[in-house]
C-alpha cells in the first residue's frame, strides 16, 4: 500500500507543478538525438559550448562532447554490429567480451546524453522545487542534506565513474548511487534523473586534481526543470 501512495504522490505532485504545454515541452523525448533508425547517435547538445563559463569551460566541452562521447556512441555501435556478426557465424564465445564493450559504451552513451540535458547556463538558475523538492525531502531528510549525499558520492567515486541520482520503481522513491566506469555498482531498476560525470576528463582542464571545486561548481548549472521532466516521467 505504500508503494502505491507513494507512487501516486509523486505523479499528483508533478502533475500539479508541471502545465500541460511544459509537459510537452520537457518530456516530448527528454533523450532526443541520441538514437536513430535502430543506430546510436551523438545527441547535439542544447546550448552553446561556451554557455555554462565560468562553471564548465568552453574547451572542456568541445573534447568532452564532441571527442569522449562520441567514442562511446562510435563503441556501442561497434560491440552491437560484432554481437550480430557472432550470431551469425556461431562465435558465441565471443559473447562476453562483446557484451562488457557493449555495457562500458551503451552506458557511457546513455548518461552523457543525460548530462548534458541535465545542464543550463547559470543565469536565472534556481534550486529544486514543487514535486522535486518534496521528494528529496521525503527522501533525504532536506534538499541540502540530498545535495551533500550526491556531493560526497560524486567526490567519492574510486577513479572515473559518476554520481546518479536515479527513481527506484520498488519502493517509489529516490536513491543516490555511484558508477563506476560507466557501468559497474550498477542498481538494477533505477532510472537516472540527475548526473555527474566525474572522469578527469569531464573536469581536468579548468580543475586539475580538484574533483571538488569541480564538483561545487557544476551545482551552478543544474537543469533541475530537467530533473523534475525526468522524475515526473519515471514515477509515471
Amino acid at each position: 500500500m505504500e508503494h502505491v501512495t507513494r507512487r501516486a504522490a509523486l505523479s499528483a505532485m508533478g502533475a500539479g507543478l508541471l502545465t500541460a504545454s511544459t509537459v510537452g515541452a520537457a518530456e516530448a523525448d527528454l533523450n532526443a538525438g541520441s538514437c536513430a533508425n535502430g543506430r546510436y547517435t551523438l545527441p547535439p547538445l542544447p546550448y552553446a559550448y561556451n554557455a555554462l563559463e565560468p562553471h564548465l569551460d568552453e574547451q572542456t566541452m568541445r573534447l568532452h562532447h564532441d571527442k569522449h562521447h562520441q567514442s562511446y556512441v562510435d563503441g556501442a555501435n561497434k560491440a552491437l554490429d560484432k554481437l550480430q556478426t557472432a550470431r551469425a557465424e556461431g562465435k558465441l564465445d565471443e559473447v562476453k567480451a562483446l557484451s562488457r564493450d557493449l555495457a562500458f559504451n551503451g552506458s557511457g552513451h546513455s548518461l552523457h546524453t543525460i548530462f548534458w540535458s541535465n545542464l543550463r547556463p547559470a543565469a536565472g538558475n534556481s534550486g529544486p522545487s514543487g514535486a522535486l523538492a518534496e521528494a528529496l525531502t521525503r527522501d533525504f531528510g532536506s534538499v541540502d542534506a540530498f545535495k551533500a549525499h550526491f556531493g560526497a558520492a560524486a567526490r567519492q567515486v574510486e577513479g572515473g565513474g559518476w554520481a546518479i541520482l536515479g527513481y527506484e520503481p520498488l519502493a517509489a522513491a529516490l536513491r543516490v548511487v555511484q558508477a563506476e566506469k560507466h557501468q559497474d555498482l550498477s542498481f538494477q531498476g533505477i532510472t537516472p534523473l540527475l548526473v555527474l560525470d566525474v572522469w578527469e576528463h569531464a573536469y581536468y582542464l579548468k580543475y586539475q586534481n580538484n574533483r571538488g571545486a569541480y564538483v561545487d561548481a557544476w551545482w551552478n548549472v543544474v537543469n533541475w526543470e530537467n530533473v523534475q521532466a525526468r522524475l515526473r516521467a519515471a514515477a509515471g
